[in-house]
């Protein structure tokens, strides 16, 4: 049994009804959460069996989802799933996903393999970041950048079976509510971005953060902040917050948690 939420903001509503008429069919969803962050507030879901949140202002997308996870922590449910918009899924995935966290009561979090629509995989199993993964990827030609890139989201591997990753994408994250009671839920100090990094990094210091490739869903993968100067700006700002809470060059954690994933997969090749 699992909640779900949802953050939307200036979303078209009929975008999202597909999304949500798979979640409603999935038969351990107790509660669907759609928090709404746009400007102006809507109808558009009374229809259905969803509980509609609308908050008034763009309280970022961590803060926004906190306010279903609070409820889930706050009841006797195991599970609660963080999802984008923009993710497209077969209820027969979250039965799989809530299977897997079962058999694996170590696991904290867990992400499936994430598609593009034309099926080719994302590249979304990343090692913690250093300030230099971040800027060269987006200052530098990708042919410059490429071993450290595939390195960083651990391409090697092949995303072709199940791994430990410290750091899964915010886009789909199936969490372990007793986890989260420990480790806390999203720092809303993170108003975009980093606030998947941060949430995968604590979880990892006391569970397993999981890739569970047996399953997938396809995430469209908008990369506004490419697109979007305004959006690019947030994401440079909140990722100095990031690194400010973390350290920037100076950060044995990281080193050591990156160093392990490194080394676990050098020892499988022989």
């Amino acid at each position: 049994m699992f909640n779900a939420s949802i953050v939307l903001y200036r979303h078209d509503p009929e975008d999202i009804f597909p999304l949500l008429n798979s979640l409603l069919r999935c038969r351990g969803l107790r509660r669907l959460f759609l928090l709404d962050n746009s400007p102006e507030a809507t109808k558009a879901f009374d229809h259905l069996p969803v509980i509609y949140h609308f908050n008034g202002r763009n309280l970022g997308y961590g803060a926004a989802h906190n306010i279903a996870i609070r409820k889930s922590l706050a009841e006797a449910i195991p599970y609660h799933l963080v999802l984008n918009p923009d993710v497209s899924l077969e209820p027969s995935v979250l039965t799989r996903l809530e299977a897997f966290m079962e058999e694996h009561p170590d696991a904290g979090l867990v992400m499936p393999k994430v598609l593009f629509p034309n099926g080719e995989t994302q590249y979304l199993c990343k090692l913690l970041p250093t300030p230099a993964d971040l800027l060269f990827r987006r200052f530098l030609p990708p042919s410059w950048t490429m071993r450290r890139r595939h390195r960083f989201e651990l391409r090697h591997t092949g995303y072709n079976r199940t791994m430990d990753v410290p750091y899964l994408s915010g886009c789909f994250m199936f969490l372990r509510c007793d986890t989260l009671r420990e480790v806390g839920v999203f720092d809303e100090r993170f108003f975009l971005y980093p606030e998947d990094i941060d949430l995968s990094r604590r979880i990892h210091r006391r569970a397993r953060t999981l890739f569970f490739p047996e399953v997938s869903v396809e995430h469209r993968h908008e990369q506004g902040s490419y697109k979007n100067a305004k959006l690019f700006l947030l994401h440079l700002v909140n990722m100095a917050r990031y690194f400010g809470k973390w350290g920037w060059f100076f950060d044995a954690e990281r080193r050591e948690i990156n160093r392990c994933i490194l080394r676990s997969w050098k020892q499988d090749e022989y």
